[in-house]
């Protein structure tokens, strides 16, 4: 999933301090599932079952992103959905990395020499980068996945390969079936306008489509959600499938008052860019615009704080003798939430760290409970037990 910077498997070859990390974070969550984790309770989402945890492109928070070994890792941590972002490479095969290019997430820069390089324009951003469509599945295969964020660890960088979707279609069953309980997937179409110039108009959508129908029917009972910050490709597959479909909401930052900062190209869909369309990603989330979704998605995926607001007033609540996002002030619920739910659309909201993206909240475990009191019916979160220890700490 796409968020803005803000102040948006196999153990062998590791550190034994990191397997033993990786362990204890997994033994942990087979503990909560052995009493009693996966019943459902009194909650506030739309079906009154618990929120589901999405491991947000794996388990991000303790191994490189969209790989294999990450996914896997988030099943044994408890998730109960995989979240993989898809782009297209040259020869017009789905594989998993965050953005079109490989130049954060993988180790190209050390494979392939410079000249590979190419300047595209990436929603209205003239952007220089390892663009995965120039470069064929073959190609991508050479390539090692390795840890994007500063301050995670990195002795896994190189380790792992890039996947495919077919490849995550099937981790996803056989760690059902090895874990006893459906695992369902999340993918993100990524920068459909961008793809349409590359490959065609609705090849991109047409090639996820078939590859779900292929493995789970044409069904809403689809353990499967598709989700984009584009709302034409979402309007398409609604003509196309019937598994379910999030139109996900994004911001750049957070204004002092609370409210989501709006620039671009954070500020709109770019197909609504495009089209010359003038609604932000926040009159999506309007009574108006919320019948708008409703015609098309069976949900919405906001970022955070278009669902809470926290406001920055200069107060070092959890008294380490600075102020941080973490000290915002905790006012409450904006009313999305409830507004969603009276016209029966799922809310999904993200991106819930450990490591950082707290706002008002120091102890990420209470952070994803505050939400999930408002109603959520899903989080994402880089750190999947955290998540499921949140989730069981509400029964």
């Amino acid at each position: 999933m796409s968020t803005p910077l803000k102040p948006k498997t196999s153990l062998t070859r590791k550190p034994v301090s990191a397997v033993f990390t990786l362990v204890c974070a997994t033994l942990a969550a087979t503990f909560i599932a052995a009493c009693g984790g996966n019943d459902d309770g009194n909650f506030a989402t739309l079906n009154g079952k618990a929120p589901l945890v999405i491991g947000h492109r794996g388990a991000a928070g303790f191994l490189p992103e969209h790989t294999l070994e990450g996914y896997k890792l988030a099943v044994e941590q408890g998730a109960d959905f995989i979240e993989p972002d898809l782009v297209m490479t040259k020869d017009g095969v789905l594989i998993a990395r965050h953005e079109p290019m490989l130049d954060s997430t993988t180790n190209v820069a050390t494979v392939f020499p410079a000249s590979r390089k190419t300047t595209r324009m990436l929603d209205g951003e003239s952007t220089t980068a390892y663009f995965a469509n120039d470069f064929t599945l073959a190609e991508i295969r050479t390539l090692g996945a390795i840890q994007a964020r500063a301050g995670r660890p990195t002795e896994y960088n190189g380790l792992y390969k890039v996947p495919t979707l077919d490849e995550i279609i099937a981790l996803a069953k056989s760690e059902g079936t090895r874990v006893g309980r459906t695992i369902g997937i999340y993918p993100e179409v990524k920068h459909s306008t961008y793809m349409a110039g590359i490959f065609g108009a609705n090849m991109f959508e047409d090639a996820l489509i078939a590859k779900l129908h292929a493995a789970y029917g044409n069904t809403a009972d689809a353990p499967v959600f598709i989700q984009s910050f584009e709302v034409s490709n979402l309007q398409y597959m609604r003509t196309k499938t019937a598994i379910r479909s999030i139109q996900l909401i994004d911001a750049d930052d957070v204004n002092a008052d609370g409210t989501p900062s709006l620039v671009a190209p954070y500020r709109q869909p770019y197909d609504f860019v495009v089209k010359g369309d003038k609604r932000l990603f926040s009159d999506l989330l309007t009574p108006a615009g919320l019948d708008f979704v409703k015609t098309y998605a069976t949900g919405i995926g906001p970022w955070k704080p278009y669902l809470a607001t926290t406001v920055a007033d200069n107060v070092d609540r959890n008294g380490d003798g600075k102020v941080t996002i973490n000290d915002r002030k905790v006012i409450g619920s904006t009313g999305v939430i409830e507004a969603a739910h009276a016209r029966g659309l799922l809310v999904h909201t993200w991106t819930f760290r450990n490591d950082a993206s707290g706002y008002g909240f120091a102890d990420p475990k209470a952070e994803m409970q505050f939400y999930m009191k408002l109603g959520v019916d899903g989080v994402f979160t880089d750190f999947p037990i955290t998540g499921v220890q949140a989730v069981a700490g509400l029964r």
